[in-house]
């Protein structure tokens, strides 16, 4: 394939282009649902197809089109493609405001695969059926239970880059997500509840042993019961108290507060028809309280079990991880080669990603952490007077600069003199990005870090989605408002 993959990128340089890039990319996913004991969806994929970018003039031009037998020889697309993707570049030369520079990258030539125990798409779709079988069972003995839901999903996708500077790269990358929801009706309202994450469950790269060791159906009765348990519980009452944040829910406080916002193309307005722009503007960085001294937020997409792990973004730059965040100062952003280029860096971040083979790269969050701190749980939740300790997102919303945002997690409990008590509905808390992280005075440690896994990560128009991960430990933050 890598062959095919060069055959593109020559044909590209005796059309014009100064530089030029071919990826190919196989994409395959399996994703199953039950949903009250009966298979609510069942769908297997597969795409196969080969976009070509090059720079003409300083101009980008793209083209992209499938690879399946009935198209056509492999070859003959590929070539195809390399001659038409300098024409689309000449052709948009006239709207070009500013010439693209890339920042310097070294050539690699490799492999990476993703490492795995298991692999997903080897274990029998029967076992798959019978793993779901059994959440639902175990969701099952409460009259108030009205939906019982269960999922398993994998995703493994196989590419090959070149580059006219030399770069040559075969990557193989799978991953793994499932997970189990009960919701309950009763006392004239309706909750529900998730393990180990809403939306389908928590997501990590790497084979079938990570469904196995969430122990979906061993979660199921407590999942259960507590959605019943909140269909009558308090909601949340309004007022000035600490928050303490399980790992689930601060990731995705990671991923919409420090994550998009470090998007160097939307910092620089490049996202405003859509998604918006930023506050961390270029002239914060280095000097920016962003949080408190114990926030360090690093990205890195050799994490294990991110969903960003891979050896290469789809420029064909090195993975690697760097500070976002140091010491509560900004430090640090997500960038493309154009964008390091852009704003004076000797090299990219490799922060450059496209879904599947029919989108051009543009620059996305990679895994990002918040890096676990010193303290346990139990002694967090014992050094807090008035709190409460939230777990699992159910709504949220952000403003369009990353800065006002407001989250409902699923369920809370009420910590009074360091003794966690009655459970809390519907918990709402709201705040504004760097007042959130200032007030951030504890972290757990490393034995209670976990990398939650993001599937759905929208951007860009048209529309692109990718996965990422965020790792936390649970977390403190200091009088925070509840509505």
């Amino acid at each position: 394939m890598i062959e095919i993959a060069k055959l593109a990128v020559a044909e590209a340089l005796k059309h014009g282009a100064q530089y030029a890039e071919a990826r190919l990319v196989r994409l395959v996913r399996q994703d199953l649902v039950l949903k009250n004991g009966a298979l609510d969806g069942a769908e297997s994929t597969e795409e196969f197809g080969c976009g070509v970018r090059v720079l003409v003039d300083g101009c980008w031009g793209f083209q992209a089109m499938p690879l399946w037998a009935d198209h056509g020889p492999a070859e003959q697309n590929a070539r195809a493609l390399g001659r038409r993707a300098p024409v689309v570049a000449k052709a948009l030369a006239s709207a070009c405001t500013k010439r693209v520079e890339l920042a310097p990258e070294p050539p690699q030539q490799g492999s990476y695969s993703t490492p795995l125990v298991e692999d997903p798409f080897a274990v029998k779709l029967s076992e798959k059926l019978e793993l779901l079988r059994g959440c639902d069972a175990a969701l099952q003995g409460r009259a108030e239970t009205v939906v019982r839901e269960a999922s398993l999903s994998a995703r493994a996708e196989e590419k090959w880059f070149a580059s006219s500077e030399g770069a040559e790269q075969h990557q193989k990358l799978v991953r793994v997500g499932a997970g189990l929801s009960s919701t309950a009706a009763a006392n004239g309202t309706v909750e529900r509840r998730s393990y180990p994450a809403s939306f389908g469950g928590n997501y990590k790269a790497g084979g079938f042993e990570h469904v196995r060791a969430w122990k979906l159906a061993e979660a199921g009765p407590r999942v259960r019961d507590e959605a019943v348990e909140l269909c009558s519980a308090p909601l949340c009452p309004p007022g000035r108290r600490d928050l303490l944040l399980m790992g689930s829910q601060l990731a995705l406080q990671i991923h919409e507060s420090v994550g998009h916002p470090s998007e160097i193309d939307r910092v620089f307005g490049h996202e405003l028809d859509l998604a918006g722009s930023s506050f961390a503007t270029a002239d914060k960085l280095g000097n920016f309280r962003y949080g408190s001294a114990i926030v360090n937020l690093e990205a890195d997409s050799t994490l294990p079990g991110g969903l960003d792990t891979r050896g290469w973004d789809d420029e064909g730059v090195a993975s690697g991880k760097w500070r976002i965040v140091d010491q509560g100062v900004l430090k640090g952003y997500l960038t493309s080669r154009e964008w390091a280029a852009r704003i004076g860096e000797a090299r990219s971040r490799g922060s450059a990603r496209a879904e599947g083979w029919a989108n051009f790269p543009i620059v996305r969050i990679t895994n990002l952490s918040l890096l676990p701190g010193t303290w346990e749980l139990d002694a967090l939740i014992a050094d807090t007077q008035d709190g409460v300790l939230c777990d699992t997102v159910k709504t949220w919303s952000i403003d369009q600069h990353r800065l006002n945002f407001q989250f409902t997690t699923e369920i809370g409990w009420e910590i009074k003199n360091g003794v966690k008590g009655r459970m809390l509905r519907r918990p709402t808390y709201q705040g504004r990005t760097p007042e959130f992280w200032a007030s951030c005075d504890a972290i757990c440690n490393a034995s209670h870090f976990e990398v939650w896994g993001v599937p759905n990560c929208g951007k860009g128009n048209p529309m692109q989605v990718a996965e990422m991960s965020h790792g936390a430990a649970p977390a403190r933050f200091r009088g925070m408002t509840f509505l």
